[in-house]
C-alpha cells in the first residue's frame, strides 16, 4: 500500500508513522506547503528514523509547490493501492477529502472530518460517491484500541455480571464520558508545539466537534456493537453548550512559539488582551432511548504531576462499569465493576469470577482484585502501550478493510450519525 500524506499541519499525521506499519510502502509521498507545519512534522519523522530503540526506515518523497493539493489529486487520482491521510487544518480537510474520494482514492482521515452543519451535509455526499466509486473513508478513532474501553465494553456484553443497559434520563443518563486535554503537554518525548490556525475554531473547530467525536464513537461503539444506527430517527439532541478556554499571550507563545497574535485570532482576543477558545463543550443527547453525555475540557497546562484524564461511565441493571483516570489511578486509565446496592455480594462475586475466565482467555493476564464493595479489573502493563501507538492500530485496521474490500455494514451510517450528533450538538449550543 503506498501512502500519500496531504498537508501534515496536525503532529496525527506523524503519529502514523510512529512505527513501520506491515503492508505500507517504506516511501511516503508528501504534498504540502512549506512552512512551519510541514518542518515540525518531517522533524518527528526524522526523529522516529534515527531514534536507538526500533528506528523506523521512512522515505520522504515531498513536493511544496503551490498547488501541492493538485499534484496529489494527480498522484493519488485512481490508485486503489494507495490512501492518502489527512491529518491537518480542518477548515479545507471536509472539501479536499470529498474531491479525493471523487478522484478515486482511499482516504483516512483525522477526526474531525467535519466541523460544522454545511460541513456533515458534503460528507454524507461523500459517502455516496465513496460508494459509487468502490474507494473507502475511513477516519482515526484511536479510543477504540485503549484497553480500559475495550474491556469496558467487553463486560457489557455480559448480562450475568452487567445486567442490561439502563436507559437513565437527562439528569442521570446511563452513559457518560468525560475528558480533560491540555494544550500544553509532551509528545514522543518532548514538548508539543501547536500551530497558531489550532486555537481558531474557525479552522480546528470548536471543541465540542473536535475531541468529543471519539467519545460520541465510543458511545456508539459500547452501546449498539455492531448495530447500524440512522442519524435520521435514533438521536435526539437534548442539550449543548459551550464555554471557552482562556490563553494568555505569554501561554501562547510557549506553546506556538509565535510572539504576536495571528490576524485569525485577533477576532477572539478580549479586552483583557487574552485570547478566548471554545474548546469546552457538553452534550446531552438520547441515543436509541438510552440517554448519553458527554464532555470535553481544555485546559492550558496539567498542574505537576497530573496529566490528561477520562471518565467513563456504563450503567447496567446488575453493576456499573467506570473508568477512572485521575490521582488515585497515577493518571492510568483504570476499570472498576461496581455492583449495584440489590446484589447480594457472595453470589454476584461467583458470578464475575466465573465470567473472568471468558475474559482471560480473550485477554491473556486480565485479572479482578476486590476493592469496598467492587473490583478492579486489574491489565498488566504490556496492554498499556500508550494513545501514541494506537494510531498505528487503527492504520492497521484500515489496511484490514482494504484488504477485505469492505468495511463492517455498520462503518458508514455509524460514522454519519456520530457527525450528525456533534454538528447538532453545536448548533444547539450556538443558539442557547
Amino acid at each position: 500500500m503506498k501512502l500519500t500524506i496531504l498537508d501534515p499541519g496536525h503532529f496525527h499525521a506523524a503519529l502514523l508513522q510512529k512505527n513501520m506499519v506491515e503492508g505500507v510502502d517504506a516511501t511516503v509521498h508528501v504534498y504540502a506547503p512549506k512552512g512551519p507545519d510541514l518542518d515540525d512534522y518531517l522533524a518527528k519523522i526524522a526523529l522516529f528514523n534515527t531514534r536507538g530503540e526500533q528506528p523506523t526506515h521512512w522515505v520522504t518523497q515531498l513536493y511544496t509547490g503551490a498547488d501541492f493539493f493538485e499534484r496529489c489529486m494527480t498522484g493519488a487520482a485512481g490508485d486503489k493501492a494507495g490512501m492518502v491521510v489527512i491529518c491537518g487544518n480542518n477548515r479545507h480537510k471536509t472539501e479536499f477529502l470529498g474531491k479525493l474520494i471523487a478522484a478515486g482514492t482511499h482516504v483516512l482521515a483525522d477526526k474531525p472530518m467535519v466541523i460544522d452543519a454545511a460541513g456533515f451535509a458534503q460528507l454524507e455526499k461523500t459517502f455516496a460517491v465513496a460508494k459509487q466509486r468502490g474507494v473507502m473513508l475511513y477516519d482515526i478513532m484511536t479510543e477504540r484500541h485503549e484497553i480500559t474501553t475495550l474491556l469496558q465494553k467487553e463486560f457489557s456484553t455480559i448480562a450475568a455480571v452487567f445486567g442490561t443497559l439502563q436507559k437513565g434520563d437527562a439528569a442521570d443518563p446511563a452513559v457518560t464520558k468525560e475528558s480533560v486535554h491540555h494544550f500544553s503537554k509532551i509528545v514522543s518525548g518532548a514538548p508539543l508545539k501547536r500551530p497558531g490556525w489550532c486555537f481558531d475554531v474557525a479552522q480546528q473547530g470548536e471543541g465540542i466537534v473536535d475531541v468529543t467525536t471519539h467519545l460520541v464513537d465510543l458511545v456508539q461503539w459500547e452501546c449498539f456493537p455492531g448495530e447500524i444506527i440512522d442519524y435520521r430517527k435514533d438521536i435526539d439532541m437534548l442539550a449543548a453548550r459551550r464555554w471557552p478556554t482562556v490563553i494568555t499571550p505569554a501561554e501562547f507563545e510557549k506553546v506556538t512559539t509565535l510572539a504576536d497574535w495571528p490576524d485569525s485570532l485577533k477576532k477572539d482576543v478580549r479586552a483583557d488582551g487574552n485570547l478566548y477558545v471554545h474548546a469546552n463543550g457538553e452534550m446531552t443527547y438520547r441515543l436509541r432511548g438510552v440517554h448519553a453525555k458527554v464532555s470535553v475540557l481544555w485546559n492550558f497546562e496539567a498542574p505537576p504531576g497530573s496529566a490528561d484524564t477520562h471518565f467513563s461511565v456504563m450503567r447496567g441493571s446488575k453493576a456499573n462499569l467506570v473508568i477512572r483516570q485521575g490521582r488515585e489511578q497515577h493518571y492510568q486509565p483504570a476499570l472498576y465493576v461496581e455492583p449495584l446496592p440489590g446484589e447480594e455480594p457472595k453470589a454476584f462475586a461467583a458470578t464475575l469470577e466465573q465470567a473472568m475466565k471468558a475474559v482471560e482467555a480473550k485477554y491473556p493476564g486480565v485479572g479482578i482484585k476486590r476493592l469496598g464493595a467492587g473490583w478492579e479489573v486489574t491489565v498488566p502493563a504490556s496492554y498499556h502501550i500508550g494513545h501514541e501507538a494506537h494510531f498505528g492500530q487503527v492504520a492497521e485496521q484500515f489496511l484490514a478493510y482494504l484488504k477485505a474490500g469492505a468495511m463492517p455494514a455498520w462503518e458508514v451510517p455509524n460514522m454519519l450519525a456520530k457527525y450528525a450528533t456533534t454538528t447538532r450538538a453545536l448548533e444547539l449550543a450556538r443558539s442557547g
